[in-house]
């Protein structure tokens, strides 16, 4: 791939980059900390990896991170995995979350939007006053530091006072999204075993309500750990037998008390995809998240108290946790609860407006989705107030980049970032003081030392290589649940490079600093010994007015062959005919590699997703290979089970 340098996209003023948080920031750190002077974000990000105590010290110092007892050093051990990040120091996570409360009491902290409503606002002291009333009902119902809280909660402020409350407490938070089913919600939630269950009797979702009261039966009675179940009204129905009414524990005026935990004390347990298994517990500690998304939302997304934040997720994912986060910087965030795309698919811009939305995240996939439909955000709503809209899910495709560009406005910083649920951050992505090249995300993050590694472990520019991360970051796990001598966390990440943390996505850091995303390394489509990310595969295909959505599988022969299929989702009117399939090969030839012309090209029904939206690679390749459904992915971890016979049927034809 091509990394010269073309003219970019977008540049900041010089206005812009004065104004910046982040500038504010190295000027700061310049002066105290021995951070280089200037605005050059390539020598601060150097000094941030080479010098992390130095860095994280004037990170925890510039946003008052408050210790009530504080750390004599920053880094313990620095040895992946089981660095130990401020040993000693003790805090809590909620009350950082909540001080501004202390001088906006009557701003809002959150807006509410559904399909229905306007938005409503909860102010800081409202909040504040909700999180104090639970938090001191959950103590009286015996949660104490360290037990499993869990929610089955739509994104809805009711979502936000329970993990606000939980983290007060030194509870465990946990959450999955009302539109997994019960066994999918149970795989998650039975390995951590909650003592309480937060839980709606339904949502609203495509101009539908969801009663989803049976399910919630079904988990009381697989969970025996629950003590105490909270029925939240979002249809309004009453609560059902032995349950607690949520207006009743949140209804007293009470200061908040917050529990001092030692800085790696878990903060909530996030899940993988599970495809393939049962999920891993992923738990994070309430210091870590602390002063990783400081650093991320603070300095990196450049919120504050002026800043509205609205990002499209749902509980199950952990965009929505870094959502939340947003309130360490005073930020008010918009919490939307309904479909991305009802009554259509412009409804995101919708609420964009309707919020007056300043940092506006959504999924690449939801931006070709409008770029396809012909959706027009700028002459169709009023986005002056989006000064930055950030992609996330996937890589965000040249196209994307143009068309928001074109489509929301020529002064717009477009922040396509890359992380994972394992970090509940982002490797590189937003900075607001670089330029945007199409294609690629702006640098990797401070304090996290991104590079590209050959095979042999050798840092590679300008070329393809695997993800890794050479030193420790905060919110890297503390341990998976369930992992007693952590095998399974050290083979997650750490059994390629030891002592290094392998994500497993391809990439290339680009001379000037920048990443491209090639897709997930165990993935990769290599055809005579070229490697190639299916996400640049979809790329170019998905341009084609004609594909709605692509597959691309590399599959490994018994015989030692390499068979590559891809699989096409028409748009409505489309026929997979000569002149489509010469097309599809003749893009993907020209564009990218003659190697990489698929053996077949296959329409198929739909494209099976994670319950996160992102789509299925490896089960699929499991499927073709011959493994049996059941063995090569975890039922509870799809959108739509059903796709998948489709290559369960392949499979047995083509054997």
């Amino acid at each position: 791939m091509s990394t010269e340098n073309p003219q970019p996209l977008w540049q900041p003023d010089p206005e812009r980059i004065a104004a910046a948080r982040i500038t504010k920031f190295q000027t700061w750190a310049a002066e105290r900390h021995g951070a280089p002077a200037g605005t050059d974000y390539a020598a601060l990000h150097r000094w941030s990896v080479d010098e992390p105590e130095a860095f994280w010290t004037a990170v925890t110092q510039w946003f008052d991170v408050r210790f009530s007892t504080p750390s004599a050093r920053v880094l313990g051990d620095r040895s992946m995995p089981g660095a130990a990040w401020f040993p000693g120091a003790t805090l809590n996570y909620a009350e950082h979350a909540l001080r501004a409360a202390a001088t906006r009491a009557d701003e809002p902290a959150l807006l509410h939007v559904d399909e229905i409503h306007e938005p409503r606002p909860v102010t800081w002291a409202e909040l504040r006053r909700q999180v104090g009333s639970l938090a001191a009902r959950l103590r009286s119902l015996g949660v104490r530091p360290g037990d499993r809280v869990s929610g089955y909660l739509p994104n809805i402020p009711e979502a936000v006072v329970a993990l606000l409350a939980t983290a007060a407490v030194g509870g465990v938070w946990t959450s999955c999204a009302p539109d997994f089913g019960a066994r999918s919600v149970l795989d998650r939630f039975q390995q951590v075993e909650p003592v309480v269950l937060f839980a709606v009797d339904g949502y609203r979702y495509g101009g539908k309500e969801h009663d989803r009261r049976e399910t919630v039966a079904e988990l009381r009675r697989e969970l025996p750990t629950v003590r105490a179940v909270v029925h939240i009204p979002v249809l309004g129905t009453e609560a059902p037998e032995g349950a607690l009414d949520w207006s009743a524990l949140t209804g007293a005026d009470e200061e908040p008390v917050f529990e001092q935990v030692p800085f790696d004390h878990p903060l909530w347990v996030l899940y993988s995809s599970g495809t393939t298994g049962l999920p891993k517990a992923i738990v994070q500690s309430q210091g870590g998240i602390l002063v990783e998304h400081l650093k991320q939302l603070g300095l990196h997304c450049d919120l504050g108290p002026e800043d509205r934040f609205f990002w499209y997720t749902s509980t199950g994912w952990m965009m929505w946790n870094f959502l939340v986060s947003g309130l360490l910087t005073g930020t008010t965030i918009v919490l939307y609860d309904g479909s991305p795309g009802y009554p259509g698919t412009g409804a995101q811009w919708r609420v964009a407006e309707r919020t007056r939305a300043t940092f506006y995240g959504t999924s690449a996939a939801y931006v070709m989705a409008c770029r396809k439909a012909g959706v027009h955000p700028s002459r169709d709503h009023d986005l002056s107030a989006v000064r930055c809209v950030a992609t996330t899910g996937s890589p965000l495709p040249p196209d994307g980049f143009r068309w928001l560009h074109d489509e929301v406005g020529e002064d717009l910083w477009i922040a396509s970032v890359s992380g994972g649920t394992d970090v509940c951050s982002c490797f590189a992505g937003a900075v607001p003081t670089l330029p945007v090249h199409i294609g690629e995300l702006q640098a990797p993050g401070l304090g996290t030392d991104l590079q590209a590694w050959d095979p042999d472990g050798r840092p590679v520019v300008d070329e393809v290589g695997e993800l890794v991360v050479t030193n420790p970051m905060p919110s890297m796990p503390i341990h998976f649940w369930n992992d007693p001598d952590g095998s399974r966390y050290h083979d997650s990440y750490f059994d390629t490079y030891p002592g290094v943390w392998r994500h497993g996505d391809w990439i290339t850091v680009t001379s000037r600093g920048s990443v491209i995303i090639h897709g997930r390394s165990d993935s990769t489509l290599n055809r005579q010994g070229v490697r190639m990310g299916s996400a640049d595969i979809y790329e170019a295909v998905e341009r084609l007015p004609e594909i709605k959505e692509s597959l691309v599988i590399g599959v490994e022969q018994p015989d030692g062959g390499y068979w590559m299929p891809l699989f096409v989702h028409l748009a409505p009117g489309a026929a997979l005919d000569e002149a489509l399939l010469g097309r599809i090969k003749r893009t993907i030839r020209e564009q990218l590699s003659p190697r990489h012309v698929p053996d077949e090209i296959i329409e198929v029904p739909g494209i099976p997703h994670t319950l996160t939206g992102k789509r299925i690679e490896v089960p699929v390749k499991r499927l073709l290979q011959g493994a049996p459904l059941d063995k090569a992915v975890n039922p509870g971890s799809i959108d739509n089970l059903d796709l998948l016979h489709f290559y369960e049927d392949l499979a047995r034809k083509r054997a």
